[in-house]
């Protein structure tokens, strides 16, 4: 017998009746007359029974790539993300530095302010105006503040949960129709 071909079939077989697909039998009917019926493959084997090992052993390797392919993908999300933290973290405390210094920056100013109008009158007053200027400014901060606030709160994506909320009747009347 010769070696079978890249299917798995021998030289006969190719020629006698096809592979999986297609392939018949001769039944016999009675009285010496016989019907090609197709042949049904036995219950419970499925297309993989039917595969040559070839096949299999290819798509077994394909699944291992992509798994493989997967695992590669989320280790390059996680250094990246570990890369940006770390990069947002050392940014966050340079900004707190930099929050410090002009907190510092901000107090040496006033007392500049503070130190001119000395000059015009008695440092007592002049500290109380400086004082004064800085209670307005709070004042005013703390009522814009309060509205913005107000105006993000719920915190709640409501425009989004509306567009769900349209869209779910839609499909409901595309279903009911």
């Amino acid at each position: 017998m010769s070696a079978p071909d890249a299917c798995g079939r021998h030289p006969g077989e190719a020629a006698a009746g096809g592979g999986a697909r297609g392939r018949t039998e001769r039944k016999a009917i009675g009285r010496g007359r016989a019907v090609a019926a197709p042949v049904t493959p036995a219950p419970g084997a499925g297309a993989a029974a039917g595969r040559p090992p070839a096949i299999k052993a290819s798509a077994r390797r394909v699944v291992a790539h992509v798994r493989s392919l997967v695992r590669l993908e989320r280790e390059l999300a996680r250094a990246e993300l570990e890369r940006k933290g770390q990069s947002m973290g050392a940014g966050a405390g340079l900004a707190v530095a930099a929050l410090v210094f002009a907190l510092f920056a901000l107090g040496f100013g006033l007392a500049a302010v503070a130190a001119a109008l000395a000059l015009v009158v008695d440092w007592w007053l002049a500290l109380l105006i400086v004082l004064g200027m800085l209670l307005v400014l709070v004042v005013a901060l703390g009522f814009a503040s309060q509205a913005l606030l107000r105006e993000g709160t719920p915190f709640r994506p409501e425009q989004a949960i509306e567009e769900a909320r349209r869209t779910r009747q839609a499909l409901r009347g595309a279903d009911g129709e």
